[in-house]
């Protein structure tokens, strides 16, 4: 009886230190997909999300997410997104050119079956961002490709995680 309760307290403490372990080295702070409605995204269906940012002090990755299958007809995605800080009355406009594929490697993203998700890093490689004020951020996310809609597209979204230290 003693050692029953001897294991149980032990595995109490494993699975504690575990999840102190887990939740402790976390760096993400946001993540948000939306779905495309009919795998078809038009132009005018401009998805939004929006995220509050705390600390000012440390470095921060923002990637776009997207989820395609195979049938997607291009190495790359052309967007418009918006953003709008706390400070702002009105959002500033910032055009990417993200590259999805490339002739060496094919899809720059992970699979399964015939379905990919690209987390494609927004902020220059190598450089610190930080946000400037606390505060909640709005981002909304356009596709400018010349095909609209733009097909087998399933999911657009947003990820921010703080840096590695």
């Amino acid at each position: 009886m003693k050692n029953l309760k001897h294991n149980r307290l032990s595995l109490i403490i494993v699975l504690f230190l575990l999840f102190a372990v887990i939740s402790c080295s976390t760096v993400d702070l946001y993540e948000k997909t939306v779905t495309i409605p009919g795998h078809s995204w038009k132009s005018g269906f401009k998805p939004a999300f929006e995220f509050e940012i705390k600390d000012t002090t440390v470095p921060y990755r923002l990637y776009f997410i997207i989820r395609h299958n195979e049938k997607y007809n291009y190495n790359n995605i052309f967007v418009n997104v918006y953003a709008r800080r706390p400070d702002m009355d009105s959002a500033q406009k910032v055009r990417y050119d993200l590259k999805l594929a490339d002739n060496e490697n094919g899809w720059l993203a992970s699979g399964m079956d015939d379905v990919y998700e690209h987390r494609v890093l927004l902020t220059p490689k190598g450089q610190e961002f930080y946000f400037k004020k606390s505060g909640k951020y709005n981002l909304e996310v356009e596709q400018i490709m010349r095909e609209d809609p733009l097909q087998h597209v399933f999911n657009v979204g947003f990820r921010v995680e703080k840096a590695n230290p």
